[in-house]
């Protein structure tokens, strides 16, 4: 009677009501639909309402279900077993209409807001998995990334890593190609030990090196106590050839002043650059294990040869780049130089310094 009571309730409230008729068959029916509340009677046949609820409350496969339990008014430690139990509230007997009315809409609220809460919590959890993986990603790409830029320059690592066509493959390019060299070298490594040649090198190395990220020259190897850096590869840039000049005066003005220091220490050692711009063939060279990032072509050995060819602490350029930055740079008459490997002269000039840029007053 009690139960088709409540039954007729509910449902004339738009609820859908599922009822079952002992202990035992509450427990089945809670694990196969899945109720959002559950009207327990204490007195029940089989297992009384006190002990379903506590079986319910020890299942943790089951998600949170508000429990409203119902018992006789005068039935006080009914109430506290229950709510010991885990029940969530009760309702005393006779049943009044609009206070179950009242219970079950808060019990709903509570369970809607529950499960929100869960959903939220979920959704927090799957997005911070997603973070976490992409932090991951992020933190291996960083690493790749400084892999690379050990072993290649950053404009090369970046236009390996980002860039929709392959930077390593061959092809053509207008390049301004520079040589540096430190002269009296040999003689330097035969004569000190080997931890002072390293010492001389590192400071050579660090120094220019800082220089040629700078100026975003793409550093294509070291020979030792030299160096080839080339500009408009694999980033175009607009003024190669007055990049390499300007970073050509900065080299030596940086490597003079090491010039110096190692002179105290007893090293004679001196600079020379030399400065081409012309075509040439760039991409990977190499084999499988073992790639370089490489430029083949005249106007590589003719930045090589200028380089030989001039004298301690001079910047010798090719006519062409000569002509390219007549306006920034002031540089002695052209002269023609017999060098090795080139059946005729070659016009040559030595780079002074840059000229004084205007001064604007505001």
């Amino acid at each position: 009677m009690n139960v088709k009571i409540v039954q007729t309730r509910l449902a004339g409230e738009g609820y859908d009501i599922v009822t079952a008729a002992d202990g035992e068959a509450a427990l089945v029916a809670v694990r196969d639909l899945g109720p959002d509340l559950i009207l327990l009677d204490v007195m029940m046949p089989r297992l009384d309402g006190v002990e379903v609820c506590r079986r319910l409350r020890a299942d943790e496969a089951l998600p949170f279900t508000p429990i409203i339990l119902l018992t006789a008014m005068a039935d006080n430690k009914d109430v506290i077993a229950g709510l010991e139990a885990g029940a969530d509230e009760y309702l005393t007997k006779p049943i009044d209409h609009g206070a179950l009315v009242a219970r079950v809409r808060s019990m709903l609220r509570i369970k809607a807001l529950h499960d929100r809460a869960e959903r939220l919590a979920a959704e927090v959890s799957e997005w911070n998995a997603s973070l976490e993986q992409r932090v991951a990603q992020q933190v291996a790409e960083l690493e790749r990334v400084g892999r690379l830029r050990r072993f290649f320059s950053p404009q090369l690592a970046d236009a390996i890593l980002g860039g929709t066509e392959d930077p390593l493959a061959s092809h053509r390019r207008d390049i301004t190609v520079v040589f540096c060299d430190l002269r009296g070298f040999t003689a330097f490594a035969e004569l000190v030990e080997p931890e002072e040649v390293m010492h001389v090198l590192r400071e050579y190395h660090s120094a220019t090196g800082e220089l040629i990220l700078r100026y975003e020259g793409t550093l294509e190897r070291f020979t030792g106590d030299g160096m080839m850096i080339f500009f408009n590869d694999p980033v175009p840039v607009p003024d190669a050839p007055e990049r390499a000049v300007r970073m050509a005066c900065a080299i030596r003005d940086c490597v003079g002043e090491m010039v110096r220091g190692w002179a105290a220490r007893g090293h004679e050692l001196s600079h020379g650059i030399g400065i081409a711009q012309g075509y040439a063939t760039l991409g990977a060279i190499g084999f499988e294990g073992r790639w370089d990032y490489g430029a083949i072509g005249t106007v590589t050995n003719l930045a090589a040869r200028l380089c030989a060819e001039a004298a301690a602490d001079q910047i010798l350029v090719s006519q062409r780049v000569a002509a390219s930055v007549s306006g920034i740079a002031e540089m002695d008459p052209p002269k023609s130089l017999a060098l090795r490997g080139f059946h005729r002269p070659v016009p040559a000039c030595a780079v002074r310094g840059l000229k004084a840029q205007p001064r604007v007053d505001a």
